[in-house]
């Protein structure tokens, strides 16, 4: 059974695109700082910045969850969560494909609002040894993601 989620915000339609993505198998934490890392930034902009954390060339910075992560070359504490980075793109390329279904200019618009939030949990449970067995459970991440008219 899927729940039904809104938008946090609503801006109004005329110069703005909405996408999310429900349910997606990622990190929260990950989510977390891709979404703080890309926020405010142009969409051409976030593409490659995504691209490249997918090839391991740039990394995200980590301001909340910084225990235990190195520090990256020329900048802070950082890691390369690679599969959140597949997923924030893909909502990404329909955020701005929803733009250009709606007239505006998918290219020069700017990320105005990412929301990260936790989706369902599936219960699962691994199996050990004397019969018993450790509960084993897959968390969900749902993006909301606004983009506007910069």
């Amino acid at each position: 059974m899927h729940m039904k989620i809104d938008y946090s915000i609503d801006l109004g339609s005329e110069k703005t695109s909405k996408s999310t993505g429900k349910e997606l198998h990622i990190s929260k934490k990950h989510a977390h700082e891709i979404s703080t890392a890309i926020t405010g930034m142009k969409v051409e902009v976030a593409r490659k910045f995504l691209e490249e954390v997918i090839e391991l060339k740039r990394a995200v910075p980590y301001k909340r969850f910084v225990r235990s992560v190195p520090h990256r070359r020329g900048m802070c504490t950082g890691r390369y969560p690679q599969k959140a980075a597949k997923e924030f793109l893909k909502v990404l390329e329909n955020a701005q494909n929803n733009a250009v279904y709606k007239g505006l200019e998918g290219d020069k618009m700017s990320i105005y609002h990412v929301e990260t939030k936790k989706g369902h949990t599936f219960r699962g449970s691994f199996p050990r040894a004397q019969g018993r067995a450790t509960p084993k459970n897959h968390e969900t991440v749902s993006i909301q993601m606004i983009l506007g008219v910069s």
